[in-house]
C-alpha cells in the first residue's frame, strides 16, 4: 500500500474517531482534543526534523516547549510598572555587571600571555564580577517578588498581542538551541541525549524557582487570547441570532424556551471559540508542513539525510557535520518553541510545574516513532493517534468497566480493581500501540519515502 493511501485511511479514521467523540461525549471535548492534536503535531514535526532528518537524539524537547511558553508570557502580559520601578534598575545593574565581567575576562584572556598572572587576574575579575552580580540580582529580585505576590510578584511582559509570541517563541527556542548546540553537539549521540535531558531539567528548574521572571509554581494566569471570550459571545447579538438560526425551533414548531436557548448559547460559545483556535492551529500546521516538506526534498534535505545515514562518508565529501547538526537542531527547536507558545495561548496560563518529561519528551518521541520518522505527514498522524489515545483511554476504560454488569457483580473485587486501574490504562495502551507498530511496521505508519538520489 502506498503512503498516499495509508495517509488517506489514517486521517479518515482519526476524523471518524473525533466525530464519534463529538456525538458520544460533546463537541467541546472533540474540538479540545483536536486543538491539542494540532499543537502536538507541530511539536512532533520539530522533533522529526532533528531525528528524522539528521538522526539527532534530542531528549530535551521539554526545554524548547517551556521557553516557547515563557515567551508567550513575556510578549503578551502587561508590564508590572511597580515591579519595574522597585527592581528594574537593580536587575539592569546586574546585567551590566555580567557584561562587563565577560568583556574583562575576554580581554585578559587575549591580552595577557599564559602565565600565573593571567590566572590570578581572571580569578580576581570573576570573583569581583560575581560579587556585584549577586548583590544587584538579589536586591532586585527580592524587591520585585515582594510586589503583590498573590497576583503578580514578577516583571510581566510587553503587553503585545499574543500571536506575536508564536514567532518570538520560535526565535527564543532557537537561541536556546544554539547555546545547547555549542555545548553538546560535539558529543557522541548517547552523551548528547543525556546532555539535552539535563539542560532541559535545568531550564524547568529555573522557571519553577525564578518568581521574578515567571511567578514560578504560582503560575501566570489571565493571558490575552487571540480569539473572542465565551462570556462576550454570549452577550453579542449576532452570535445569539446565529445560534437561534442554527438550532431553529422546537419539535412542535414553537420557539425554544429561554432556558434551552441560554444553554444552547453557552455551549455554542465554547464550540465557536475552539473552532477559532482550530483555524489558527491548522494554518500554522500547514505552513510548517509546507516549509518542512520543501526543505526535506531540497538539496539541503538530501544532504541532511546523507549525513544521517553515513556521517563518515559525508565528512569525507567535505561536509561540516557538527555545523549541519547545529543547523537542523536550531530549526527543529524553533518549531517546537512555536508549539510551546501555542499551547500557552490555548491554556491562557503558564504553569511551569506542568512541564514533565513524560508529556513533553516521551510522548513526542512516541508520536514520531508511531507516525514514521523522516516523514512529516507521519509525524502529524502519529501526533493525532498518540494524543487521542492518551486522552480517551481513561473515559473509554471507565465506560468499559461500568458495562461489565453482565459478567461481574457490583461488589466483585475484580470489578473494583478494574475501576481503580482504569485511569492508568493510557500507559498500557500507549506501550501496546508502540510495541505493535514497532513489530509490524517498524518504520511507522507512514514510512519515510526513500529519495531517488542524494
Amino acid at each position: 500500500m502506498t503512503n498516499s493511501k495509508r495517509a488517506l485511511i489514517s486521517f479518515s479514521i482519526m476524523a471518524l474517531m473525533l466525530i464519534m467523540v463529538g456525538y458520544g461525549q460533546s463537541w467541546n471535548v472533540a474540538l479540545a482534543i483536536l486543538n491539542l492534536c494540532l499543537i502536538s503535531a507541530v511539536m512532533s514535526m520539530g522533533l522529526n526534523m532533528q531525528w528524522g532528518y539528521a538522526g539527532l537524539f534530542n531528549a530535551g524537547v521539554m526545554a524548547s516547549t517551556a521557553i516557547g511558553g515563557l515567551t508567550a508570557v513575556l510578549i503578551s502580559y502587561s508590564p508590572v510598572s511597580k515591579a519595574w520601578s522597585v527592581g528594574g534598575s537593580s536587575l539592569s545593574a546586574a546585567l551590566v555587571s555580567l557584561l562587563l565581567t565577560i568583556i574583562a575576562s575576554v580581554l585578559i584572556w587575549k591580552k595577557i600571555p599564559k602565565s600565573s598572572k593571567r590566572t590570578w587576574s581572571m580569578t580576581a575579575v570573576l570573583l569581583l564580577g560575581y560579587g556585584f552580580i549577586r548583590f544587584f540580582y538579589e536586591q532586585g529580585t527580592y524587591a520585585i517578588e515582594a510586589v503583590d505576590p498573590a497576583k503578580t510578584g514578577f516583571l510581566g511582559g510587553l503587553g503585545l498581542p499574543i500571536l506575536f509570541s508564536w514567532l518570538a517563541g520560535g526565535v527564543a527556542a532557537a537561541g536556546l538551541a544554539w547555546l545547547i548546540g555549542r555545548i553538546a553537539l560535539g558529543l557522541r549521540s548517547d552523551y548528547f541525549a543525556i546532555a539535552t535531558l539535563g539542560i532541559s531539567e535545568i531550564m524547568i528548574s529555573i522557571l519553577k524557582n525564578e518568581d521574578w521572571l515567571s511567578r514560578g509554581v504560582k503560575n501566570v494566569t489571565g493571558l490575552k487570547r487571540p480569539v473572542p471570550y465565551e462570556v462576550d459571545l454570549q452577550q453579542t447579538e449576532w452570535f445569539i441570532n446565529l445560534v437561534k438560526w442554527f438550532y431553529g425551533t422546537a419539535d412542535d414548531g414553537s420557539a425554544l424556551s429561554a432556558d434551552v436557548m441560554r444553554e444552547a448559547v453557552q455551549l455554542s460559545a465554547g464550540v465557536f471559540v475552539k473552532l477559532c483556535y482550530s483555524v489558527l492551529f491548522v494554518a500554522v500546521v500547514l505552513i510548517i508542513l509546507g516549509f518542512a516538506t520543501r526543505a526535506l526534498n531540497s538539496p539541503w534535505g538530501r544532504m541532511m539525510r546523507a549525513i544521517r545515514d553515513n556521517e563518515t562518508a559525508a565528512s569525507a565529501m567535505g561536509k561540516d557535520i557538527t555545523s549541519r547538526h547545529r543547523q537542523v537542531f536550531i530549526i527543529g527547536s524553533a518549531v517546537i518553541g512555536i508549539s510551546g507558545a501555542m499551547l500557552t495561548t490555548l491554556d491562557g496560563q503558564f504553569t511551569p510545574g506542568s512541564y514533565i518529561p513524560l508529556r513533553f519528551t516521551f510522548l513526542i518521541w512516541v508520536m514520531v516513532i508511531i507516525g514514521g520518522s523522516g516523514n512529516n505527514l507521519g509525524s502529524i498522524i502519529g501526533a493525532f493517534i498518540t494524543w487521542f489515545v492518551w486522552i480517551e483511554a481513561e473515559p473509554a476504560s471507565l465506560w468499559l468497566v461500568s458495562n461489565l454488569d453482565l459478567i461481574l457483580d457490583e461488589t466483585s473485587p475484580l470489578k473494583l480493581h478494574l475501576q481503580d486501574v482504569a485511569p492508568h490504562m493510557r500507559m498500557v495502551l500507549m506501550g501496546l500501540i508502540l510495541v505493535l507498530v514497532l513489530r509490524f511496521s517498524p518504520k511507522g505508519i507512514l514510512p519515510e519515502k526513500a529519495p531517488d538520489h542524494y
